[in-house]
């Protein structure tokens, strides 16, 4: 729904005031999908579309701080990615690079890249490291930087620092196999500590989640948005969050 301009804000207010702060989402996934297909539609490079889209996340991380998020985490780059063109994919990771430490430098927020670095060039991993170490005191809204991630391979890897922390302990096959519990794994997730997504978002129309939390997704509420990640309004954030609020979770109870 596209409303005259004079209507939109008076929209967008009473819908920002209608938000029932108690069932505020403690934690919101996005997927930032769309940036291509908004900039072939407006005539544009691929790279103009990751500008864009880069310059639109201080935006939902302001949106978020204003209704009482506490974490939010940004797909940003996931390892199917990885097999682009090496040309876009040396211009994405630039501007991923900047997205995050530009993000740091605000010191508004604290930012954790979570991903399989050692799958990105060393100098993007390294820049990457440097932002996220810059934000370590800072308590506000907690953002992770999800690039090079892929959820299985996450679980793979909670999995891997399991047993190598229980092998260093010493801890025998079968004594392992008696007491394994999903926490096991929940304790070596790249979001180890923080609360699983509430809210799931995805932009572009795509109805699927492609390996986003899959772990941490398995109560989540999902919401499924038309419009491309650059074109994404501080409305459709609010709607989102207004149909997570309206929705029952029972959780399997």
């Amino acid at each position: 729904m596209r409303l005259p301009h004079p209507l939109y804000g008076l929209y967008e207010r009473r819908l920002a005031a209608s938000l029932p702060r108690t069932q505020v989402p403690r934690h919101v996934g996005v997927i930032l999908d769309g940036n291509r297909r908004w900039a072939r539609n407006v005539g544009e490079s691929a790279a103009m579309g990751h500008r864009r889209g880069a310059d639109k996340i201080s935006e939902l991380l302001t949106w978020s701080e204003e209704i009482g998020v506490e974490v939010v985490t940004l797909w940003m780059l996931s390892t199917d990615n990885l097999s682009r063109t090496p040309e876009e994919l040396e211009s994405l990771l630039a501007i991923i690079e900047d997205a995050v430490r530009d993000l740091a430098a605000t010191r508004r927020w604290c930012v954790q890249v979570v991903g399989s670095l050692d799958l990105l060039p060393p100098e993007t991993a390294a820049a990457l490291r440097a932002a996220q170490d810059s934000t370590r005191d800072i308590k506000g809204l907690h953002v992770n930087a999800a690039v090079g991630y892929g959820g299985r391979r996450e679980i793979a890897d909670a999995v891997r620092s399991m047993l190598r922390e229980h092998a260093d302990a010493g801890t025998s096959l079968d004594d392992l196999i008696e007491e394994f519990d999903v926490e096991h794994i929940a304790d070596h997730l790249y979001t180890k500590g923080q609360p699983d997504p509430d809210l799931v978002i995805r932009t572009s129309g795509e109805q699927r989640l492609g390996g986003f939390l899959l772990w941490q997704s398995a109560h989540s509420e999902f919401y499924f948005c038309e419009a491309y990640w650059p074109d994404f309004r501080r409305v459709d954030f609010l709607r989102a969050v207004r149909s997570y609020a309206a929705r029952e979770r029972r959780l399997g109870r």
